[in-house]
């Protein structure tokens, strides 16, 4: 008698465990997949990891040789968005 009982609960917990899920499915609005940076934005920042890689990327005021790959990448940014291309605002 007391396992009848004890398969109840359980089969009648599992099924509210999966309404949960559903509803938080529901919830959450589906968005649309849009380009963050255009393509012609990431041949920027391609030639500037290339000139990186060849030792002839400068950095701005000091002139000093660019070795990490982040500097690199947000020079090449930093060009999209002076020539007007599709790059998303600086965070900082």
């Amino acid at each position: 008698m007391a396992t009848r009982q004890a398969a109840k609960k359980k089969s009648s917990s599992a099924k509210k465990s999966s309404r949960k899920s559903t509803s938080a499915k529901k919830s959450s609005p589906k968005k649309s997949s849009r380009r963050k940076y255009s393509p012609s934005a990431g041949k920027n920042v391609e030639t500037e990891m290339k000139a990186m890689k060849k030792g002839q990327l400068k950095s701005g005021r000091s002139g000093k040789k660019v070795t990490s790959r982040k500097q690199a990448i947000a020079i090449g940014l930093s060009k999209a968005r002076k020539e007007g291309k599709k790059v998303p605002a600086k965070k900082s």
